[in-house]
């Protein structure tokens, strides 16, 4: 038995010794999963993400001149892909942890059809959306308005969020009645946790791929390749899919 305790022991400090932190740089759509995988990550591995999360393009700017950050969870394929080419990550560690979707999003009940068809009633006055230069959701949400030829008719109802956290916030405060928002953000175990919403459908955007990153600045820590491998997990898929993410 005396063996027994001293081996426990000497387990919990070898795995405390390992343990490390990684610095994340998180797209907002991510935010509510992230929290989740993060507790999970810490349980299974004992290492500790570091959670930052705001606009993509943002943190863009942010890497290219000396961020932090060591892995990068973006809302798109396209940013990662531009830090692979300007030598900001690890050649070949991008890929695609999860695909978003884009949702009409009202906080209140019956207001969204199922169509999205309140888009043309013009009952509301206010439509968030985040900003389409820096967050992928924004521009999917100004694609889809140009695909429905809404476009410029609704353009002075935009309410512009700096990112898909404050879009969102602004349709569930009542500020804006309407937002296009990310469905992370409104849906949980197949449904909407609140208010009414159209899930639009994939083909009036480009695909929302997400990708993620090892950047540079993480190429030798142990708990940022940790990390990447922990999300390519059958565990970390189905917690994504809960979210509404297709992986």
């Amino acid at each position: 038995m005396k063996h027994l305790v001293s081996l426990v022991a000497v387990l919990a400090i070898s795995g405390a010794a390992q343990a490390d932190e990684v610095q994340v740089a998180v797209a907002a759509n991510f935010a509510g999963p992230m929290e989740k995988l993060a507790a999970e990550f810490q349980r299974d591995t004992g290492h500790k993400a570091i959670v930052a999360t705001g606009a993509t393009g943002k943190f863009y700017a942010q890497i290219r001149n000396g961020a932090p950050f060591e892995v990068l969870l973006a809302a798109d394929d396209e940013t990662p892909a531009k830090l692979e080419t300007e030598g900001h990550m690890v050649a070949g560690s991008r890929f695609t942890y999860a695909t978003g979707r884009l949702v009409l999003w009202s906080a209140k009940d019956g207001v969204v059809d199922a169509g999205g068809n309140v888009l043309k009633t013009g009952t509301y006055r206010h439509l968030s959306i985040a900003n389409p230069k820096t967050a992928p959701y924004g521009a999917a949400a100004v694609a889809t308005l140009q695909k429905l030829g809404l476009y410029d008719t609704v353009q002075p109802r935009i309410v512009q969020g700096e990112n898909i956290a404050q879009a969102w916030q602004f349709a569930s405060t009542g500020n804006a009645e309407l937002g296009f928002v990310a469905q992370a953000q409104v849906w949980r175990d197949g449904k909407f946790t609140s208010g009414s919403g159209w899930i639009v459908p994939a083909t009036m955007h480009d695909p929302i791929r997400q990708d993620a990153a090892l950047l540079a600045k993480g190429a030798k820590n142990p708990a940022a390749q940790a990390l990447l491998q922990y999300l390519r997990t059958d565990k970390a898929k189905a917690l994504i899919r809960t979210f509404g993410y297709e992986v």
